[in-house]
Order: C-alpha cells, then sequence, then structure tokens
C-alpha cells in the first residue's frame, strides 16, 4: 500500500478515504461508545460484550483516538468531546443513523456500487443485496423499524414549525400517506385538537403508527390504514399529506402517487407536499441526492420540479409556505385540483 506523509497536500486523499468513514461506522454498530460510557473501556472488555476480536478491536480503537473521537491512556479508552456522538443517547441522534445493521446505515453501504449507478442509472441497493430497498424493508420488521425511527427522528425536529405552519384543523380530516409510526400526525392533532387523522401506510408500519397514536393519547382521534399509496387512498378526507415521500421516487412514481392522492381528495380535498427544497434548479442537500439515487433511485428536488410533478398530476398550487426548522429548510406546497381559475395557483 502507498504511504502519504510528509508535505504532500492529502486533500484529495482525504476526501477519498474509506478508512475512517468505516472505522466509525464499525463503532457505531458495535455501541463503542456505549461500552466505555458503561464502564468497559478497554479493548478486550468491549470485545468480550459484543463478541468480537479483541486485537483487532484495539487497532480500531486506536484509529479512534487518531481522528478524535477517543483517547487512550494504557489499555483504556475515553470518548473525546465530540466522540459523545456515538452514544445511543446521544441528542443529535446519529449513532443510529450509521448503524451498518440499520436501514440507513446498510443502505449506504451500497455506496461502493455508485460507479454502477452513474453508468446505468440503476439504484445500488439491488445491486449489493439482491432486493430493493423497500423490499428488503418489508421484509425485516427490525430494518423497517430502524427506518421508521429515523425518519420520525428527522420530522420531529422540525414538528412543531411544520404544526403552525397553518391551520391544519380546518381541513377536518388529515391523511399522512406514508406517515411512517405516525410520529409527525400525532404533532399535528396534539396542536390542533379540532383535527382527526389517518396514518396510510404499509401493514407493519400502520401497527406501529397505532402504537405511537395511543402512547399519545390521540387514539379517539385517530386510525391507521394498511395499503400502498400506489393503489386506492382512503377518500373524503379534508387533507392527504406526502412528508418526505416523493424525493423517495424517480419523476413518474412521484407522479403516480400524487395522482391517487388527487384521486382520494376528489374536487373538495386538498393535497400538502413538505420536501426540503434547495435554490431553483439545486438540491437542498447534494450528498443526500446522492445517496437516494444509490438507495432507491429517488432524487431532492427543487420547489419548481416538485411543483411540475403536482401539475403532471393534474394539481395546481394553492400557496407554499417555508418552514425553517432545526434539521432543514422545508416547503409546505399546498395543492388543489388543477381548475379554470389561475388565481387559485398561488
Amino acid at each position: 500500500m502507498p504511504e502519504h506523509q510528509g508535505s504532500r497536500s492529502l486533500d484529495l486523499w482525504d476526501l477519498a478515504d474509506l478508512v475512517t468513514p468505516m472505522v466509525v461506522r464499525v463503532a457505531a454498530t458495535y455501541r463503542v461508545a456505549d461500552h466505555i460510557t458503561a464502564g468497559r473501556s478497554t479493548a478486550r472488555s468491549i470485545a468480550l460484550a459484543e463478541r468480537l476480536n479483541p486485537a483487532v478491536l484495539d487497532r480500531m480503537l486506536r484509529h479512534l483516538v487518531t481522528v478524535g473521537l477517543l483517547t487512550r491512556a494504557g489499555e483504556s479508552y475515553a470518548l473525546t468531546a465530540r466522540g459523545q456522538a456515538l452514544r445511543s443517547d446521544h441528542p443529535d441522534g446519529q449513532r443510529a443513523l450509521i448503524d451498518l445493521n440499520g436501514a440507513i446505515g446498510r443502505g449506504d453501504l451500497g455506496l461502493v456500487e455508485l460507479a454502477h449507478v452513474v453508468r446505468t442509472g440503476e439504484a445500488a441497493y439491488p445491486i449489493r443485496y439482491g432486493i430493493p430497498y423497500w423490499d428488503d424493508l418489508a421484509t425485516d420488521r427490525e430494518l423497517a423499524e430502524s427506518f421508521d425511527e429515523a425518519m420520525a427522528d428527522n420530522v420531529a425536529r422540525d414538528a412543531r414549525e411544520i404544526a403552525y405552519a397553518l391551520d391544519w384543523s380546518v381541513l377536518g380530516h388529515l391523511v399522512d400517506v406514508g406517515g411512517g409510526n405516525g410520529a409527525l400526525l400525532s404533532h399535528l392533532l396534539t396542536a390542533h385538537p379540532g383535527l382527526v387523522g389517518t396514518v396510510f401506510d404499509l401493514p407493519g408500519t400502520v401497527e406501529r403508527a397505532r402504537r405511537t397514536l395511543a402512547a399519545a393519547g390521540l387514539a379517539a382521534r385517530s386510525d391507521v390504514v394498511a395499503g400502498s399509496f400506489f393503489d386506492e387512498l382512503p377518500p373524503g378526507a379534508g387533507g392527504y399529506l406526502l412528508s418526505s415521500v416523493l424525493h423517495d421516487w424517480d419523476d413518474e412514481r412521484a407522479v403516480a402517487i400524487l395522482a391517487r392522492c388527487a384521486e382520494a381528495a376528489g374536487g373538495h380535498g386538498r393535497i400538502f407536499v413538505i420536501e426540503e427544497t434547495g435554490k431553483e434548479g439545486e438540491p437542498a442537500d447534494t450528498g443526500m441526492d446522492v445517496r437516494l439515487l444509490a438507495h432507491v433511485g429517488g432524487r431532492e428536488r427543487d420547489l419548481a420540479r416538485n411543483i411540475a410533478l403536482a401539475r403532471a398530476a393534474g394539481l395546481s398550487v394553492a400557496r407554499v409556505r417555508q418552514v425553517s426548522g432545526q434539521s432543514a429548510a422545508r416547503s409546505v406546497i399546498e395543492l388543489v385540483p388543477a381548475g379554470p381559475d389561475p388565481d387559485r395557483q398561488r
């Protein structure tokens, strides 16, 4: 292997380095920081708890010292201030995202197939695992639960701002399409006592949503319905919400999802699309844009592109609200069935 020492610039090498990211992810997967916090401070004690090779683990822990996540005294390791983020109970919640056994961390390993993605336009996940991302989640309960938890944590950071971005109660009944474990709907119902809601998602997921809503004391004002948003949705509600759903799909299938919402809404209901939207012509997060491409063949879109999808589904824009939360700037795009009055579009 080549040595990269001396005065030569290491910028490109550092950008392309896979060693440190993988060591950090393996440390997250085996909960190294949790073990250190619990008093297991040596490679041997951590390895014993996790059934790992002590000598190999020690070499990885030494690298975590080099990159500033751990300190070392004799055989004992301790967390630095920066290394605290590896704890499961850290408020940033990042350990679960990079756990290689979780839905996001497992999906990220597919990025090693990025050359194939660039060549073919196909998602990387099926190349690595032999099964599409969503099919894998559908057959693996723990994987699906880790995905739901990651999405719930993400939306929870901005839930208050979303809840008060507009008066959701005027809708009467809101269907959260692809609503995951019910975290966002729980916030909306809590903030608007006059609102009732439904989580619509796949069978295993809606059962987790049922538990979330019941734990929040919202069982009387909520229900769950199992199904696919490519099929029929519960009809006649005042609003249909798609929060961070469309970016998981290519344009054709995103339009199909919107069309299903429009069909269920009829002539009176409204559709709400919540997505992170960047400047015109740019994704909000270029890294996430590549990740979506690799995981599921999806994409981040600017506001104009989201609106174009809506129009292709026979919808017009009633208004757009910008929400600046803790995690990202989001657009709440309110859509109505397309009609002859152009003033309804803004």
